[in-house]
């Protein structure tokens, strides 16, 4: 089909070189004429080149953009990419709600100890406070004199015939005696006469040893380890109490009762309660940034020449024992029943 178009073309570019030749050139005054009978087609030439290897054209225009096409299926999975470069730091977000309270630390060491600050004002006097516990009866006191005999008064009527008691346990069977004969029984007899009264007894000596002291402006705040001197006496009628030595020494065998009743300002506050030497009973009081007050107690059983007194137990930093003119720290001690 290619080869014929090509003989066509051929064919017309013949006609026209022939009928440019025959046409006369305006000038000369001639008549064209009517065209001749074309001619027969000439022989085929030879085949022209193929085109396929000519010069590539010009690239030409971009053209429209077609309509999108199906999606394609999803492919594998690919490897996992190495991570990115971090961010940037974002905005600082809202603090979040307090969470509940842990449970409290352990206690830190004891620090130390500050200045002594200046005494504050004496605060309102507080309420009475509720009534304490019964305690207990005390020694019972020496039997008094008899008294004189009064004058016997008149018989009185026989009462009514009381209840029968309880019978007793049975007792061993005992020997058969012989039969006796039933006998009479025997008047009443009188009562006899008031016989004279005795000579009124002595009156027993009671055993006393009782003591009570305080502490004063020079001897507050005591050492450590070393009796405590309450100096000023409020009751020591016996001299059983040193006020030099701070130390009671047992003049009377028996049981006695000691107590201490402590203010404590501006350090902490642990006392014991000491019997030649050897501690009995031990107070602790912390001192909280007022006025505080502690107290102790105990009995004990004592012989002649045993001494007991107060001391401050440890380091110098639980002497807080304070008096001044409207606080006291007073020690007593009594006995309470000979043995």
């Amino acid at each position: 089909m290619l080869f014929v178009r090509q003989i066509c073309m051929l064919f017309l570019v013949v006609l026209i070189n022939a009928a440019e030749q025959s046409v006369p050139d305006k000038n000369s005054g001639c008549v064209y004429g009517h065209p001749g009978i074309p001619g027969d087609p000439g022989h085929n030439g030879m085949p022209g080149r193929d085109g396929r290897d000519g010069a590539k054209g010009d690239k030409g225009d971009r053209g429209d953009i077609g309509t999108c096409g199906e999606a394609g299926k999803n492919g594998p999975k690919g490897d996992k990419g190495e991570p990115g470069v971090p961010g940037i730091a974002g905005m600082k977000g809202k603090r979040g709600d307090n969470g509940e309270r842990g449970p409290p630390g352990k206690m830190g060491p004891q620090g130390f100890s500050g200045p002594l600050g200046l005494k504050g004002q004496k605060g309102e006097l507080g309420l009475p406070g509720p009534q304490g516990i019964k305690g207990d009866v005390g020694p019972i006191g020496p039997e008094g004199p008899q008294g004189d005999k009064g004058y016997k008064g008149d018989k009185g009527i026989q009462g009514p015939l009381g209840p029968p008691g309880r019978p007793g346990p049975k007792g061993e069977l005992g020997h058969q005696g012989i039969k006796g004969s039933i006998g009479i029984r025997g008047e009443k007899g009188s009562k006899g006469d008031i016989g004279e009264q005795g000579p009124k007894g002595d009156m027993p000596e009671i055993p006393k040893s009782a003591f009570s002291a305080r502490l004063s402006e020079s001897t507050k705040l005591p050492a450590a380890n070393a009796p405590i001197r309450f100096d000023k006496i409020l009751y020591n009628r016996q001299g059983h109490y040193d006020p030099e030595t701070g130390r009671f020494t047992c003049a009377i065998s028996g049981a006695y009762f000691f107590s201490y009743h402590i203010t404590v300002y501006s350090r902490n506050v642990k006392v014991v309660l000491m019997k030649n030497g050897q501690r009995v009973i031990y107070t602790m009081d912390s001192y909280q940034g007022v006025e505080d007050q502690a107290a102790g107690g105990a009995v004990l059983e004592l012989e002649v020449g045993d001494k007991v007194w107060l001391q401050v137990a440890d380091k110098q930093l639980f002497n807080g024992l304070y008096a001044d003119e409207d606080d006291d720290t007073v020690f007593s001690g009594f006995l309470l029943f000979a043995t």
